[in-house]
């Protein structure tokens, strides 16, 4: 298991094993927090490499709740990764009324420097999660397709 941080006590992301497929989970002090930790988690999956955050791109998701809200939003990420040819290490988020205006900061991926150990297919809604526990510190999860 990979973590920064202690989750039971301040922002962070760990991984969590399922099957074939492995698991993202970010914590944070708002519901905001823990999904920027959530795609840390995720870019994690792809690279243990620092991430340089040299080009800013925008996303923007609408959901129903907060569970499909993080499903779209890590989507978003995997969209811009596959398309753009990108990593991010950096993520803004706010969210006003299930609406997430995300900001990613990332670089070109370098295969040589950033040693991708796998391509992300899209975030499920196995193990979906978003909860905020009794000490107000909130966590967003779920399994990622490789």
């Amino acid at each position: 298991m990979t973590a920064s941080g202690n989750p039971s006590r301040m922002a962070g992301w760990e991984h969590f094993h399922h099957d074939a497929d492995i698991g993202v989970c970010g914590y944070g002090g708002s519901v905001a927090e823990a999904f920027e930790q959530a795609a840390l988690a995720l870019t994690g999956v792809v690279t243990d490499r620092p991430v340089a955050g040299d080009i800013r791109v925008d996303v923007e998701c609408r959901q129903a709740d907060l569970g499909l809200l993080l499903v779209d939003w890590l989507d978003a990420v995997i969209y811009e990764m596959a398309t753009r040819r990108m990593l991010f290490g950096r993520f803004a988020v706010d969210i006003d009324e299930l609406v997430l205006k995300g900001s990613l900061w990332g670089e070109a991926v370098d295969v040589s420097r950033h040693a991708p150990a796998c391509e992300p297919k899209g975030a499920t809604l196995t193990a979906l999660s978003v909860a905020c526990d009794e000490n107000g510190l909130w966590s967003a999860r779920c399994v990622i397709d490789v």
